[in-house]
């Protein structure tokens, strides 16, 4: 049997399975992430409601007729659509535009009948099955097109493009007739999960979204790589558009502003949703909080199946370069698949580690086709296991260093006194706003662990470290009550002792064994 993939045609045997057809076609896949199966090309297109003819003076859109009435006309229309391709207008007059002529099964009948502005309706020219033309009426009307005895002939309506109907004169041509592919067009097929689910010949199956990234918006951009790189969940699902929210917060600048057609990416670059990340199922108008990231390139239908709380896989095209917690050598290896040069900065060893590169932005690297890499000694790398019992307070880590859309983040140290046994670093007040106490130590706080000064404190957001084991005070000086523990340092601990105040120290979270 045949199946669809991603658009791409694969043969398999019978009882195959979503798992054989993901792996025989070498499919971009994310474990546990919605797929989409569609029936077929016919139980597709039952659900198809509009169709784009595109002209030499431009696109006109057919609106097909929900009645009953005109279902037969409906059903002529969607199997013989593509045969007006390439083929010219025939005639047009004040009142109409005629395509064609294709061959249908259609009986004529010689009635006159009356036709409004916009009505699309199958005429069989000179009363002939073998002449059938579509004609698309420009004003309300009498006429004898010798249409079938259903609804007048009429099957659809003109939904846009009045300006190109009026524009078009004889010997135009149809360059292309495509269906209109929206929501409610995809919805009633299934979503499935589990890959063990059977196939049948000629199903579609949907494994992935791409987007092309806007070269207009490189810090928005940047931002959509960090999300795509871990598990891209729907948190808020409606007809417009999907919602992905797990980097709310992270504010970015107002970049590209444009409209938001189907397929569109944005970020939220102000108010109250600042960082959320949405692709849109409908058209909707430009609006100035929101920063135009891309757009969708293939697999729309997989967003258009996918519901709140569904993880999809989306990959960009091209893909984010990003140097940072790599060696100097891997960095060099890496990016011989583009034509980018590297320019070692730092420490410039094969082994030393890319903590800094610059431009900052894929979009800019690949502009400029080169890029800096600062390194250090991997000594120097702090590497922090986070705690799962404080989240509020990691997320606020994270944020602050940079570590929530990089591998490597950075902080400034702000205290620090050889043979006190303690080190602190500079927070940030207004972003530590609401750090309720969560994981507050009992009765020590061990050597290596990373506290945060909670609101219950007057110098709230204050980060601090220490050497050595202390049965009295937190990381930053403060009582347990007033402190959370966030993780532990489990990589560079020994080093960071011989750091001195205003160094900045990079750190990264340390891989689970």
């Amino acid at each position: 049997m045949w199946v669809s993939v991603n658009g791409q045609k694969v043969e398999l045997p019978e009882g195959s399975t979503i798992r054989d057809a993901i792996k025989i076609s070498n499919a971009p896949y994310r474990e546990g992430s919605v797929l989409g199966v569609i029936k077929g090309k016919e139980e597709f297109e039952k659900h198809i409601n509009k169709y784009k003819i595109r002209t030499d003076k431009g696109s006109i859109i057919l609106e097909m007729l929900p009645d009953d009435s005109a279902a037969e006309l409906v059903k002529t229309w969607k199997e013989n659509y593509k045969k007006f391709e390439n083929l010219h207008v025939r005639w047009e007059t004040s009142s109409e535009v005629a395509i064609g002529p294709i061959k249908t099964n259609l009986k004529p009948i010689k009635t006159e009948f009356d036709y409004r502005e916009g009505d699309v309706i199958l005429s069989l020219s000179g009363f002939s099955a073998d002449s059938t033309h579509i004609i698309l009426s420009k004003e309300d009307h009498s006429a004898v097109y010798g249409v079938p005895d259903i609804n007048k002939g009429v099957f659809a309506r003109i939904s846009g493009g009045r300006r190109t109907l009026f524009n078009l004169v004889d010997r135009d041509t149809i360059k292309s007739v495509e269906p209109l592919i929206e929501r409610k067009s995809i919805i009633n097929s299934a979503a499935v999960t589990n890959l063990d689910t059977e196939i049948e010949d000629g199903n579609q199956i949907f494994s992935y979204v791409k987007v092309s990234p806007s070269e207009k918006s490189p810090k928005s951009v940047e931002h959509f790589f960090s999300l795509i790189e871990k598990e891209m969940v729907v948190d808020y699902d409606s007809n417009s558009f999907a919602g992905f929210f797990a980097l709310q917060g992270i504010k970015k600048d107002a970049e590209h502003i444009d409209q938001r057609k189907r397929g569109t990416v944005t970020l939220r670059n102000s108010g109250k949703g600042t960082g959320k990340m949405y692709i849109y199922r409908e058209d909707r108008v430009s609006n100035p909080a929101h920063n135009v990231v891309g757009y969708v390139q293939q697999g729309m239908e997989l967003l258009d199946i996918a519901k709140k709380g569904n993880s999809i896989t989306i990959i960009s095209e091209p893909g984010r370069i990003m140097t940072l917690s790599k060696s100097q050598k891997e960095v060099e290896s890496a990016l011989k698949k583009y034509p980018i040069k590297q320019i070692r900065e730092g420490l410039t060893d094969d082994d030393a580690i890319v903590v800094k590169q610059e431009p900052q932005y894929t979009i800019e690297i690949l502009k400029e086709k080169e890029v800096k890499t600062f390194g250090i000694s991997k000594d120097n790398l702090i590497g922090i296991k986070f705690s799962e019992n404080s989240p509020r307070s990691s997320w606020y880590f994270k944020k602050i260093t940079g570590l929530i859309d990089a591998p490597i983040g950075s902080i400034k140290i702000h205290f620090a006194f050889q043979g006190m046994k303690v080190m602190m670093f500079e927070g940030d007040s207004r972003e530590a706003k609401g750090l309720i106490p969560e994981n507050t130590p009992e009765k020590c706080v061990k050597a290596g662990q990373l506290g945060i000064t909670n609101m219950s404190r007057r110098h709230i957001g204050m980060i601090g470290i220490r050497f050595e084991d202390s049965d009295e005070y937190g990381p930053t000086g403060e009582p347990f009550n007033g402190t959370n523990i966030i993780g532990q340092i489990v990589e560079g601990l020994p080093n960071l002792e011989k750091f001195k105040e205003e160094d900045v120290v990079y750190v990264r979270e340390a891989k689970s064994e």
